[in-house]
């Protein structure tokens, strides 16, 4: 278990059911819980235990829900639009290749302002063939207009699920709950399923202002004049704006009534007087947590940002973690080919415009599955310690020579 979350006193709700489950149901169980009306589904390695799960609690009426087998991903998301265009709660999972192929619907579900929820098992992409974990997946589609978060622990995949569905259906935009295949997707942890009357009066029903209604007809993603279309794109921004707070404030309310925060877009950990900050997402935080534990034993100041949220991206929350310190060691499970890791670079464009910057050193590490151990960070923090400036824009760390 990770050293999280200090829970204080939450209101009198009873206990929560406690269950060992692995990643990829902690996400079926957050669907069920959010009472989601319609699963449409397509199985891909390592997502398909998600979908066989909420295809077992829909068969034995656990869960009151449509649940549509399809023949791709892009018919999976395409059903998800039409379901959440006809008023209904509408849920999905998948990874890597299944991701790109739905690249033409993520567009439609944000520009159509379909609040979806899509559990997404971070696997690299192919080729060469791998079932194994990076970010590059869904980081390379971070300009769709989904809201995107990244996991840390298998409570955070159910608790975020179900935050995500208040978060999108209240700015009206799709939102992706990412976690690193196999080391959270098919291990085991102990995970709290808070109350459902409790949640029911939380989380209400799916009842937007406009869908489709033959007794209310309307034209939705008809085709749009220059003069209308820039609007449209402005109105999505302000969207985003607006789910930077809610957030915040709905990871508030949810801590206040089932005693789990994760820090809203960003949670800081022994940054208070920090001089060096190691900055990462996903399940290497966790291990982080213990190596940043073991430098501070011995009197060296490094701190622990987690980035939780990559869009809306936290340019507040990193200028005013970052600022003040000398050096940033960022660890990016990601690359993006002739530019470097994705979370640095933007990181450093938050920080572009800002008087007081620290020195940024962007290693990527953990690609394809590769482990990011103890051993890894506490030298990532060495190299750090022992040198003023990066030897190189891009730092590759563990690879084979």
């Amino acid at each position: 278990m990770n050293k999280q979350r200090t829970q204080l006193a939450k209101k009198d709700l009873g206990a929560d059911k406690m269950v060992v489950i692995e990643g990829t149901h902690s996400a079926s169980y957050g669907a069920m819980l959010a009472r989601a009306e319609v699963i449409a589904a397509y199985p891909i390695t390592p997502q398909t235990g998600v979908v066989e799960k909420l295809s077992e609690m829909c068969a034995s009426g656990e869960l009151r829900a449509k649940f549509i087998k399809v023949e791709s991903e892009h018919s999976a998301m395409a059903c998800c639009i039409g379901a959440s265009a006809a008023g209904a709660r509408s849920f999905t999972a998948t990874s890597a290749q299944g991701l790109a192929l739905m690249h033409e619907l993520l567009h439609w579900a944000a520009n159509g302002r379909h609040p979806v929820v899509m559990a997404n098992i971070n696997r690299a992409m192919a080729p060469p063939w791998t079932i194994w974990a990076d970010q590059t997946d869904s980081l390379s589609q971070r300009d769709t207009g989904w809201i995107q978060f990244y996991c840390e622990s298998n409570q955070e995949i159910l608790d975020t699920v179900i935050q995500s569905f208040k978060i999108g259906e209240k700015v009206l935009l799709p939102c992706m709950i990412n976690m690193d295949a196999f080391f959270l997707s098919h291990t085991s942890e102990p995970v709290a399923l808070p109350q459902q009357e409790a949640l029911d009066e939380w989380l209400p029903p799916f009842n937007p202002a406009l869908k489709l209604d033959i007794n209310e007809p309307h034209t939705f993603g008809g085709l749009t004049r220059p003069d209308a279309y820039m609007e449209l794109r402005y109105k999505i921004q302000e969207a985003m704006d607006r789910a930077y707070d809610l957030i915040k404030k709905v990871d508030k309310e949810y801590f206040e009534l089932f005693g789990r925060s994760y820090g809203g877009l960003v949670e800081a950990y022994n940054c208070e007087d920090a001089e060096i900050a190691l900055v990462t997402s996903g399940t290497a935080v966790g291990t982080a947590r213990i190596v940043v534990d073991d430098f501070r034993k011995r009197g060296i100041p490094v701190g622990l940002i987690k980035v939780r949220v990559i869009r809306p991206f936290p340019y507040k929350e990193i200028r005013d973690l970052l600022s003040p310190m000398t050096k940033v060691a960022i660890v990016d499970r990601n690359i993006s080919f002739g530019c470097g890791g994705i979370f640095s670079q933007e990181i450093r464009a938050s920080l572009f415009n800002y008087t007081s910057k620290p020195i940024i050193f962007n290693f990527v590490a953990g690609l394809g599955g590769r482990d990011i151990t103890p051993t890894v960070l506490g030298d990532i923090i060495n190299y750090v310690l022992t040198r003023n400036t990066p030897e190189s824009d891009i730092i590759w760390f563990g690879l084979k020579k």
